[in-house]
């Protein structure tokens, strides 16, 4: 377990508004004067600190958000963008040209899936998916066109812990970048102290927590993000996937209060997942002892934030899961609904929603049941009477007596 405390560093991150709020001001401009044509040219040339041209580029409150999402996973810099796919999918594009190879884990969201066995290749580029715990597996996948291994810190949806300072150690002896996706696990691990070169997240769900934005961000070295934001030669600045300044404002808002929040969403989920547990249920959860990445997310893991806010439930078939994510909408649990983070609980199946884009052959591969119900658990006050209202759920639907 790791004494790193990011809600402090968050927490540290003073910045106030020009006129001394204790908010930074929002810049709602997207282009900027320049005292003198020369400067322009300089600026042209040469990214200068504290100097803003076009807010493609940057703007100052994309920038604040950018700076306290950095603290936040110790990295030397960062960039936010319009999504998470369009974090993951500048990423790959700064660092892959035609040929090269990608060596990704097979669980992970549906859509970096799709983005890599379908719409990659038409660019030259293709992927390799693995058992990202098999590490053996991932140095065998390992060719002379590879260039990047790709996992999540916690995969969607099956919840498996990855092994970062292992996939590090296999992507420095190879020269290759090894980029971790940390969404479902944000504060509660810092992926790179432990190995990895880039950190990749969709802020649309645990970071800001209210889900009513879609957002991205890429943490990495300074090198990298000025990379991805050259005016040139930039994915990120060519492409343009630019976060609007007011829900980079929102967000950054939302960011001081993670550490407040992750730690409930943790406390509910453990609860729940162990009460399951004890009813039979086949239950995913990185926080239970039985499973099989508990003893490593403890050691990877950050003091005092829990095993996250995601827990998944087999319920068998796909008729009995419906029945239950219906009942559980009936009996006021949360909402039947994608996505994750929010502070009221959301439930899914994955295999037929966020995870349709893997093919059905390959989810059962993966360990990826028809009937697994994928469920963010949300801030409830009284996780107890949440508790005995999923009970009576499952009893309704035949899961347990």
């Amino acid at each position: 377990m790791h004494h790193f405390d990011p809600s402090k560093e968050i927490q540290d991150y003073l910045i106030f508004g020009e006129y001394g709020g204790v908010n930074p001001s929002i810049t709602d401009s997207s282009t900027f004067t320049f005292l003198s044509p020369q400067k322009m040219e300089e600026l042209f040339d040469h990214e200068i600190e504290g100097c803003f041209l076009y807010s493609r580029h940057w703007n100052p409150t994309n920038k604040y958000l950018a700076d306290a999402l950095a603290r936040l996973e110790d990295s030397e810099a960062a960039i936010v963008t319009s999504s998470g796919m369009s974090a993951i999918a500048t990423t790959i594009f700064q660092i892959c040209s035609a040929g090269d190879e990608i060596i990704s884990s097979r669980t992970i969201y549906g859509g970096t899936y799709a983005f890599f066995k379908n719409f990659l290749p038409k660019l030259g580029i293709t992927a390799k998916f693995v058992n990202i715990q098999d590490l053996e597996e991932v140095k065998n996948a390992v060719s002379n066109k590879t260039k990047i291994i790709y996992c999540e810190s916690i995969s969607n949806p099956l919840l498996e812990v990855a092994d970062i300072p292992n996939l590090s150690d296999i992507a420095n002896t190879n020269r290759l970048k090894l980029i971790v996706d940390n969404t479902f696990s944000p504060i509660s691990i810092t992926p790179l102290q432990l190995g990895a070169h880039i950190v990749i997240h969709s802020l649309t769900k645990f970071i800001n927590g209210t889900s009513d934005c879609v957002a991205g961000c890429v943490c990495s070295t300074r090198d990298f993000i000025a990379e991805l934001m050259d005016i040139n030669s930039g994915a990120a600045m060519l492409l343009g996937p630019v976060l609007d300044s007011y829900r980079a404002a929102s967000i950054l808002k939302n960011l001081h209060t993670l550490h407040i929040r992750i730690k409930k969403h943790s406390e509910n989920a453990l609860f729940l997942a162990e009460e399951l547990k004890k009813l039979g249920c086949e239950v995913f959860y990185p926080g239970l002892h039985n499973h099989n990445g508990h003893n490593l997310m403890n050691e990877l893991m950050n003091e005092g934030f829990g095993y996250g806010g995601m827990i998944a439930v087999d319920a068998g078939n796909i008729e009995t899961a419906d029945k239950f994510m219906a009942k559980m909408q009936d009996e006021k649990v949360g909402y039947l609904a994608v996505s994750l983070g929010y502070f009221k609980t959301l439930f899914s199946s994955p295999g037929h929603s966020t995870s349709s884009e893997i093919p059905e052959e390959e989810q059962k591969a993966m360990g990826l049941s028809e009937g697994l119900v994928r469920i963010s658990i949300g801030l409830d006050n009284n996780i107890k009477e949440t508790f005995e209202r999923v009970k009576k759920c499952l009893i309704e639907v035949g899961l347990c007596k």
